[in-house]
């Protein structure tokens, strides 16, 4: 497989922030960021008074001198940064309201990038009374706090258990039914590269 190529999409929504990732035996996945920019809301037509951007980290796990572990984050950006299977990457919905008015039901959608799984747990949300995240497991198509698969037991018996990290697609923050002019929003959510 060595030399093949394939474009994996780290965006959120309209914004394009893209992997290429080469797959090759014990060689690491090189990822080219090419723009972290402003993004596109669902309801952008009618809240045109509202700006987001997405950056992403990669976290950097290290031990000092007394055997302690130390967790930082290293930006994501520029012409290339690696990125292997294993690493888990941090991505920051950063927005704001540019209006002197409330915006009405503001909700943002993120698709959980290919070549990643959910971190299980990691989405936060911030500033806004009213937020909630919800998930995806279908692509997008429906919305629920904790998603559920019916799994069959070894006795045959099906039963209704927590989704598994692998199947989420997207995430979703809902920022209640008003945010008051001038705001600054915060989303985050981890993922782990496959």
């Amino acid at each position: 497989m060595k030399g093949l190529r394939k474009i994996v999409s780290l965006g959120m929504m309209a914004a394009t922030v893209a992997i290429a990732i080469s797959f090759t035996q014990e060689t690491p996945v090189w990822a080219e960021i090419q723009t972290v920019g402003q993004s596109v809301l669902e309801n952008l037509q009618r809240q045109p008074a509202v700006k987001l951007e997405l950056s992403a980290a990669k976290q950097i796990t290290e031990t000092d001198a007394q055997g302690q572990t130390k967790i930082s984050w290293q930006t994501l950006s520029g012409e290339q940064v690696l990125v292997q299977p294993g690493d888990t990457l941090r991505y920051t919905m950063t927005g704001e309201t540019v209006s002197n008015q409330p915006v009405k039901n503001l909700v943002v959608t993120q698709p959980v990038p290919a070549q990643t799984t959910y971190v299980l747990d990691s989405a936060t949300v911030a500033n806004n009374q009213g937020a909630a995240i919800t998930y995806s497991i279908d692509n997008g198509q429906t919305f629920v706090v904790e998603p559920k698969v019916m799994v069959t037991l070894p006795d045959g018996t099906v039963e209704e258990q927590p989704a598994p990290a692998e199947v989420y697609t997207h995430i979703r923050w809902n920022f209640g039914e008003s945010v008051a002019a001038e705001t600054v929003l915060n989303g985050t959510y981890d993922v782990q590269v496959r």
